[in-house]
């Protein structure tokens, strides 16, 4: 059975929102997009990414994210192409409402109606492990159905006062094992969480 892993950059304070570029993500008037790019530099940072691309058999997308690099990274210089080649080769799934098939970038469907169903039944597929990127209410709705078997995330050493939060302010209670974490040069903190099984949260 695949797994479902969720790799993130995330703000002392809980904030995923426009985490690389000025760009990215304004919306609710967010001043500080970029947070995240003094921390890219550390090649501990580096080799954690790459093996995290390298290693998917798939990635799983929110619409918005998959707009972004879909927009980048079929046109990556030669310095990219580490990252870039699985990202362009291997199979992406699309969570979206508003697009439609087919879609531009290479090997990329649709999940369709009903997400939580459609990444089910991903799951019970033999391949490698689904990789989701940013995708922020694609992540929210695979922790609500209990879907995401690890959370990869980058905790930088910032606060920013406010903007796109990962986690649902649900009243839920849900258990973590920390299975891993490493130190960069940069303060920033690498972790791997498991959650843990449901009836285990009460």
């Amino acid at each position: 059975m695949r797994k479902v892993i969720v790799n993130e950059f995330v703000t002392l304070d809980g904030v995923v929102q426009a985490p690389i570029s000025p760009e990215e993500d304004r919306t609710g008037g967010f001043a500080h997009a970029g947070w995240h790019v003094r921390h890219t530099a550390d090649q501990t940072f580096q080799r954690w990414a790459v093996g995290n691309l390298g290693s998917a058999g798939g990635f799983l997308f929110g619409r918005r994210t998959y707009e972004i690099f879909a927009a980048h990274w079929p046109n990556a210089g030669p310095e990219e192409q580490v990252l870039a080649e699985p990202l362009n080769t291997r199979p992406k799934y699309v969570a979206s409402t508003t697009l439609t098939e087919p879609l531009a970038w290479q090997n990329s469907v649709l999940l369709g109606a009903d997400v939580a169903r459609a990444v089910a039944a991903l799951k019970r597929e033999d391949g490698g492990d689904l990789l989701v990127i940013g995708s922020t209410e694609l992540v929210r709705t695979l922790l609500e159905h209990a879907l995401v078997d690890e959370l990869r995330l980058m905790i930088d050493p910032v606060l920013v006062g406010g903007g796109k939060r990962l986690f649902p302010d649900d009243g839920a209670l849900r258990t973590l094992r920390l299975a891993d974490s490493t130190v960069t040069t940069t303060g920033a903190i690498i972790t791997t969480y498991v959650p843990l099984p449901l009836e285990e949260n009460a």
